[in-house]
């Protein structure tokens, strides 16, 4: 029997097992480096079916090593943290946790990695090894992927892949690319400071709020000329806060907002020339400030000879599986396992295929169950797939 007909035989009779857990996990969410109890939850499943988890350093994350050691080592990871808003779902196994939810469909990745490792360890004889990466605090930044790494989940191997739900494919469709698939994504907090005064004496002051303004429309406005347009780069405003009078010149006033790249040359450079800019902008102004520039991820770039097998591994779930896919602005720490090792990440369709395409990071955002099956024959499909490379 293939380790695709295993599969489909392991489904057949733990599909609701997989669903279960998914939800389990969706009831009870936890933040980044805090998913403790879902550590505990993953990590006993596991060792129900007879496999040896070993949590990661600071309690949050784990491994799993599955097959013979001395055959070539693969790794299939998936992320486990939650995000800070609330669920507005009304699904009957809605989160139970204040203001904390899945809704960017990490229960989904951890139920399938779950699954694809339980599928694994009832099959006699697999082609290579296997390492199941259970990750926390994707959504943070730093993300938990270096914390991983530097714990050495990467020590032996060779590949390493993983899936990220995508609610505008249809359940049943996964996509992939080679090259670039995510963006580099980073955050930045800008502090003016200024003496303040009256608004009818603006000259005798710093005037903070214009200084605000020229940021806003000009940070972005002269980065479209310094970096190449065809790398893709957004920088956009997300807050601002300064002042509580309209006839008061604030002394101090912030700014934060994201700026995202296509192009891994371009990230590396950023923060200086950020930094370059927001001096230049306001030394006509005589406003001092403080620029807190939080580099986030690189883009996630899709090696070929990994992309050929995850395109295979998703190919043999049937004819149709397979789905083109473009570069997105999201980003995603994945991409740290990538700067290391050879990998290739791809979208698994959860859209329903009625009613509205909600984004992820959505309060109403949630996923068609029939996804997970989906996700389980690709993850095992790669472990196959990968022998032949």
């Amino acid at each position: 029997m293939s380790l695709r007909e295993g599969t489909q035989a392991w489904l057949a009779e733990h599909y609701d097992d997989v669903v279960l857990w998914r939800r389990h996990i969706h009831r009870h969410p936890e933040l980044g480096r805090q998913e403790f109890a879902t550590t505990q939850y993953v990590a006993e499943r596991l060792a129900d079916a007879g496999l040896n988890p070993k949590v990661l350093p600071g309690g949050t994350g784990l491994t799993c090593d599955i097959g013979p050691e001395h055959l070539p080592r693969v790794a299939l990871r998936a992320d486990m943290d939650a995000l800070p808003m609330a669920e507005r779902t009304g699904a009957p196994y809605a989160s139970t946790v204040p203001n904390v939810t899945h809704a960017c469909g990490h229960d989904g990745h951890t139920s399938i990695l779950l699954g694809t490792a339980l599928a694994l360890a009832s099959m006699p004889d697999l082609p290579v090894s296997v390492r199941l990466i259970f990750q926390a605090a994707e959504e943070l930044m730093p993300g938990g992927a270096i914390d991983a790494i530097d714990a050495g989940v990467l020590s032996g191997v060779s590949r390493i892949f993983a899936l990220h739900c995508d609610p505008r494919l249809a359940v049943g469709r996964v996509a992939i690319t080679p090259g670039p698939i995510t963006s580099a994504a980073d955050a930045m907090e800008i502090t003016l400071h200024s003496p303040g005064g009256h608004t009818s004496r603006p000259h005798l002051t710093g005037d903070l709020v214009y200084g605000l303004g020229t940021l806003i429309t000009g940070l972005p406005g002269v980065l479209s000329r310094r970096v190449d347009p065809r790398h893709s780069t957004v920088m956009v405003w997300g807050a601002v806060n300064a002042g509580v009078a309209a006839n008061a010149i604030p002394q101090s006033g912030t700014l934060a907002g994201t700026i995202r790249t296509a192009s891994r040359d371009t990230w590396v450079e950023l923060e200086g020339l950020v930094t370059e800019i927001v001096s230049d902008l306001l030394a006509p102004l005589h406003i001092e400030h403080s620029l807190n520039y939080r580099r986030g991820v690189p883009p996630v770039v899709n090696e070929e000879i990994s992309t050929r097998i995850m395109t295979h591994a998703i190919e043999a779930v049937g004819p149709d599986a397979l789905a083109e896919t473009r570069q997105s602005g999201g980003g995603e720490d994945f991409s740290w396992y990538l700067e290391e090792i050879p990998g290739a990440m791809a979208r698994l369709g959860v859209w329903s295929g009625q009613g509205p395409q909600l984004d992820l990071h959505q309060p109403t955002f949630d996923l068609d169950e029939r996804a997970l099956g989906v996700g389980i024959q690709v993850m095992v499909n790669i472990v196959e797939q990968s022998a032949a490379f």
